[in-house]
């Protein structure tokens, strides 16, 4: 599988806009050639996502660049409240619009400086940023891992899910393989977990799991788990 160089990638608020306003998956591009993943396999992340980040009735969870909340709203009934945050102020219309309650909202901000700013940080008790990192530079990611460690003294655990491993891009890629180091690009940056590791800081302790085989991104992508250490 080829994917199209920086002059031909849309950005996602771009992209997003051009989905029919019910299109939830296709916004936020959770799709396989072009089409929303199956229902079983967006069962399958809730279910990943609950289990790695032992989510509990009195947790506050916080959802960096969430996109239109769709994935967030699964999650909902899991925890006390929740917070989505994303950099498209179109998916955040959506959310609002779709799944905003008493106790879950969404704003449009950019990720770090959330995190750097935010007067709710001493809330949220877990984190999520799902499918989203490779989107993010290295100075934004680093950024953020470390303003969540310092700033919210509440969080226990921060999963980073569905990364495109660089060691089996190999695996996606038919022929030579792509600049792995774009941000702006159809998968965006591969990152190892040693990599991963060095970005969060020592604050944390870091722990990959693989995905099941039925998940249909297994043969490239993991998850990983940031604990405080």
């Amino acid at each position: 599988m080829s994917a199209p160089g920086l002059a031909g990638w849309t950005d996602y608020d771009t992209h997003a806009r051009t989905r029919p306003r019910g299109d939830l998956w296709g916004q936020v591009r959770r799709t396989v050639r072009g089409r929303a993943v199956a229902p079983e396999q967006i069962d399958a992340i809730v279910a990943m996502i609950r289990r790695r980040l032992g989510l509990a009735a009195g947790d506050v969870l916080l959802d960096l660049a969430c996109g239109n909340g769709a994935l967030t709203a699964r999650l909902q009934g899991d925890v006390a409240a929740s917070m989505g945050v994303d950099v498209s102020g179109y998916l955040i219309e959506v959310a609002r619009e779709r799944f905003a309650g008493e106790a879950h909202d969404f704003f449009a901000h950019e990720a770090a400086a959330f995190v750097e700013t935010t007067a709710d940080a001493g809330e949220f008790t877990k984190a999520l940023c799902y499918g989203s990192l490779s989107y993010m530079d290295d100075a934004t990611v680093r950024r953020m891992l470390r303003a969540l460690h310092a700033r919210c003294p509440a969080l226990e655990r921060v999963l980073l899910g569905n990364l495109p491993d660089p060691a089996r891009a190999g695996l996606f890629y038919a022929g030579a393989l792509p600049d792995l180091r774009v941000a702006r690009s159809d998968i965006g940056v591969w990152r190892g977990a040693d990599e991963l590791a060095a970005l969060a800081g020592p604050g944390w302790r870091l722990s990959v799991s693989v995905m099941p085989p039925a998940f249909y991104a297994a043969h490239y992508r993991f998850d990983a788990l940031l604990v405080r250490a």
